[in-house]
């Protein structure tokens, strides 16, 4: 049997099972759990510590409360939701491409470092927090 013939014979029932998932997109399903966008976020990293440590050069981020923490490029402390504005899934972090962004994992959003998006995945902005580094602590809060 033929590539073409064998394709016919398998009706409109495989087509379906083809088709079906594509037009489902990036809708969630059970691999994806969704988590609230963090809300009243005020909180203090000893810079000291292991967490110092985990954010001693540009490009590194730290976790901490479904917030991404990050020493960006220039050297100056950055922070933003874990949470993607997308479809609220925690996949967020910094990534060291285009001069350093927020990306999720999730669905490949990517956010510039005031939260704009900058590719077409979502309009939504990302939701970004304020830093303010005191000596060895840094303080991240809304």
């Amino acid at each position: 049997m033929e590539r073409k013939e064998f394709l016919k014979s398998l009706g409109a029932g495989a087509a379906f099972a083809l088709v079906f998932p594509c037009t489902q997109g990036c809708t969630k399903g059970p691999e994806f759990e969704t988590q609230p966008v963090p809300e009243g976020i005020d909180f203090t990293i000893d810079l000291s510590g292991t967490d110092g440590a985990a954010l001693e050069n540009p490009g590194d981020f730290i976790l901490r409360n479904f917030v991404v923490i990050a020493r960006n490029l220039e050297g100056n402390f950055v922070a933003a939701s874990q949470v993607c504005s997308h479809q609220q899934t925690d996949g967020v972090t910094f990534v060291e491409t285009q001069g350093g962004i927020f990306e999720c994992s999730t669905h490949g959003s990517r956010f510039s470092q005031n939260g704009t998006p900058i590719n077409n995945i979502t309009q939504n902005p990302l939701k970004i927090f304020n830093t303010e580094l005191n000596g060895d602590s840094l303080r991240v809060f809304e």
